[in-house]
């Protein structure tokens, strides 16, 4: 960058102030906050973020120096809300991600599945018809709570509720679901990832000083000392 085009010093004394001022402004909105989803926290938070980003940004053009300031998730800010301001249907869209950290429960599960509802298909005998079976059988949210008992580890998942001017007609985008998501008229969303955990690294620790104190066979099989596979009710499952 030219000399010509390099922010003056007393631009980033000014941005540094204003950095000052949201951080004052942000801890008066925590302060006096009436729940987690406070509006004014929340706009004080993006206030602070801009701020913060500006001074980061002029610091280093004019000193060639950084800040350690870095905002979870600014680079996926959702843009304004441009959607219908009473909207007459919404789609919530749903990714949930996992890791098969217990294939052996898994199929444990899947094979009793299997069993009740008599179809000796045999799918259950590798993890992704094991997957098939299970996913089929219990709904999304049953799974999401129960996933440990399924040998699986919950990873990133993020939740959109987006506006519409009508409701979509019977099949209408059954070929392509997510195809046509447009930003500006995402009501909310919801995030959930450890990126966002500072205890990721203790719960790691912690999982590891509760694995050394299991009984070694039972590990190896995938079960918890004092805990089996919960009894399927077959009701339930037909």
């Amino acid at each position: 960058m030219s000399d010509a085009a390099q922010p003056t010093a007393a631009e980033v004394r000014a941005a540094a102030e204003a950095v000052k001022t949201a951080l004052d402004r942000h801890l008066a909105a925590v302060e006096r906050r009436s729940g987690e989803d406070d509006p004014d926290v929340y706009e004080a938070f993006n206030q602070l973020a801009a701020a913060a980003e500006v001074y980061d940004e002029l610091l280093y053009d004019r000193y060639d120096e950084v800040t350690p300031f870095e905002i979870p998730g600014s680079d996926d800010a959702l843009p304004p809300y441009a959607g219908p301001e009473e909207p007459n249907a919404l789609s919530v869209l749903i990714r949930r991600d996992y890791a098969v950290v217990e294939p052996r429960r898994l199929l444990a599960h899947a094979q009793r599945v299997e069993a009740v509802d008599d179809e000796g298909t045999e799918a259950s005998g590798t993890v992704h018809g094991a997957l098939g079976i299970l996913f089929g059988e219990f709904e999304p949210d049953e799974i999401a709570s129960r996933h440990k008992e399924f040998g699986l580890e919950e990873a990133d998942s993020t939740l959109w509720v987006t506006a519409a001017d009508e409701p979509t007609d019977p099949g209408e985008w059954l070929e392509a679901p997510f195809d046509q998501v447009d930003a500006e008229r995402v009501v909310c969303r919801f995030d959930v990832s450890a990126v966002f955990d500072d205890d990721a690294d203790d719960v790691i620790e912690d999982d590891d000083l509760l694995e050394d104190a299991l009984d070694p066979d039972l590990v190896a099989a995938g079960l918890d000392e004092d805990e089996d596979l919960e009894p399927l009710d077959a009701d339930r499952l037909r």
